[in-house]
């Protein structure tokens, strides 16, 4: 086999080994993730359970990042300290090196069993938790098969002459053996990956030992990486990743100068390179705990003070309820009415995002949907709150307690509107990706303009919650009226199209209904601003059923339609 043919194969079975590990990684976290999270959670109380908490959590999800991110959201969120947080990441740091360790035995013999057993649990099971077990054992088996191949792959390396001459470059230069396994790490996200390579170039003699435990070496520092990459702004989770920097530098400097020597000890306990791999592995991170879990408090200090809290603005806060308002009611409602105009910004890009999504698939845009309205429900919550200690104070005007009570009418229903986009829409537009359905031209085009329209009547909604025009306020419910007809003239056109027996009608049927419906109940949560203006010049009905004696007004063919006294 030639060297570049070698070299191909070597990376298609590395990336085997990677889909394996994933397999595992999101099988576990299916079956028992919010197991995990309690369990983690609850080991959080002294640095000793933390460490214990994180080996075990990593051992089942054979990937310390995923527990790391668990710890910093902890961290984030201010559940956790610093300190604790940092022991999970100790042990953390352990319990990948178990896989390892189980993995230098020759069990390539079971990856067959594995892949049979994991694809009819897979494939026969209802049960969702003995599903994702199906999809652990598929995992592991690739993951043994992968290290199977990578082996048989790399046995005849010397004569190619292009993969011996590549690691020959590595020989003698063990900063340069660091910075490749980092980032090999850094691109496979996965430091179990690149230990496991290199266990497998050991064995075959590719590699000598002292470049095989410069890989590793290599390996925990850049599994230092795609923790900083998901710690993103937060100055927690930032904190976390640094001390773990801390940790496996100053273990990597430590340990560097005598690597020959660590290699004859390493020899002389077990003398088969694969397993000599491994046990520097074990007994690199057994080392690092033992010698910092008596100096996480110092190391935490350290971190505070090299990324020291800054101001973090949230999304979802209160921009503009002040205490200092609240003696005037004008002041504080007006100040409730700015922030629920905040309210209605979050919703109309919501509503965008879910265009774009429904568009051009875009998952990200959907993902969104999720988080703005987090923001719009903790918006929400300090409107209501705020008004309700407005509307304690007795000395409110009627006109006051009229205006106060609208803007929280007109907060909830935003509110009610955002959990229609987030738990109903976004689930529309996320299973419309994920099957890779489309819709028919005309039915795109049928709710791209109700989406049109109701981002218009968001708008006139804003102008009558501020204005209190109640003729702006007609046009508002008639733009309802004409939302809820465009609604009844696409399931229409939609039902003629399935009797048509159009094919991507067919597939995307309940989808598409369930849109159309979706935004016309949002349409009635933004247009019931309109009513108390309209109540307060008596043009409502107290009942929408009309009179037999009372003549039902004709509907204009094409306009505006022009609304008779209008009910609730």
């Amino acid at each position: 086999m030639s060297g570049g043919l070698t070299l191909l194969h070597l990376a298609g079975n590395v990336a085997l080994l990677l889909w394996g590990l994933h397999m595992v990684h999101t099988g576990i976290l299916r079956a028992f993730g919010s197991d995990l999270r309690r369990i983690l959670n609850a080991g959080l109380a002294n640095r000793g359970k933390a460490l214990l908490a994180g080996l075990g959590v990593t051992a089942l999800l054979q990937s310390s990042t995923a527990t790391g991110l668990m710890a910093a959201s902890f961290l984030a969120s201010g559940v956790v300290d610093l300190v604790p947080a940092l022991a999970v990441i100790l042990g953390a740091n352990i319990g990948t090196t178990l896989i390892v360790q189980l993995l230098t035995f020759d069990v390539s013999v079971v990856a067959p069993i594995l892949i049979l057993v994991g694809v009819i649990a897979f494939k026969q099971s209802g049960k969702t938790r003995l599903r994702d077990l199906g999809r652990v054992g598929i995992g592991l088996g690739l993951v043994l098969l992968a290290l199977h191949l990578i082996l048989a792959t790399v046995a005849p390396v010397e004569q190619a002459g292009v993969v011996r001459d590549l690691f020959a470059l590595l020989s003698g230069h063990p900063l340069l053996s660091i910075l490749l396994g980092a980032l090999m790490t850094w691109a496979a996200y996965s430091s179990v990956a690149v230990v496991l390579l290199a266990m497998s170039l050991a064995a075959a003699g590719v590699v000598p030992t002292d470049v095989a435990l410069a890989l590793v070496l290599g390996a925990n520092l850049g599994n230092v990486i795609p923790q900083f990459l998901g710690a993103g702004r937060s100055n927690p989770a930032r904190r976390l990743a640094l001390g773990n920097l801390i940790v496996r530098g100053s273990g990597t400097l430590l340990t560097l100068p005598f690597l020959a020597q660590i290699g004859t000890g390493l020899a002389a306990l077990e003398p088969e390179p694969a397993r000599m791999a491994a046990n520097f592995h074990l007994f690199f991170n057994l080392a690092l705990a033992v010698l910092f879990i008596g100096l996480l408090g110092p190391l935490a200090k350290l971190c505070r003070r090299l990324l020291p809290s800054a101001p973090v603005q949230d999304p979802g806060a209160p921009r503009y309820l002040t205490e200092a308002a609240l003696a005037t009611p004008g002041m504080a409602l007006a100040d409730a009415s700015r922030e629920t105009l905040r309210m209605v910004d979050i919703l109309e890009t919501m509503l965008r995002d879910l265009t774009e999504a429904l568009r051009h698939d875009d998952r990200k845009r959907a993902a969104e949907i999720g988080t703005l309205d987090d923001r719009l429900d903790r918006l929400h919550k300090s409107i209501k709150l705020y008004l309700t200690r407005i509307a304690r104070d007795d000395g409110l005007d009627e006109a006051d307690a009229r205006r106060c009570s609208d803007v929280l009418t007109f907060a909830i229903n935003l509110e009610h509107a955002g959990d229609i986009l987030d738990k109903s829409l976004r689930e529309i537009a996320a299973k419309k990706i994920k099957y890779r359905l489309s819709f028919s031209a005309e039915g795109a085009d049928e709710i791209e303009a109700m989406q049109e329209r109701l981002m218009a009547a968001l708008g006139l909604a804003t102008s009558v919650f501020m204005t209190g025009d109640p003729r702006e306020a007609r046009r508002l419910l008639n733009e309802k009226v004409r939302i809820r007809e465009l609604e009844q003239a696409a399931t229409e056109s939609h039902l003629r199209r399935l009797r048509e027996g159009r094919p991507e009608s067919l597939e995307t049927s309940a989808l598409h209904l369930d849109i159309l419906r979706d935004l016309k109940r949002i349409a009635a949560h933004i247009a019931s601003v309109a009513y108390p203006i309209l109540d307060q010049t008596g043009s409502l009905r107290p009942s929408r059923v009309i009179d037999e004696a009372e003549p039902v007004p004709p509907t204009p063919a094409s306009g505006t339609l022009r609304l008779p006294p209008v009910s609730r």
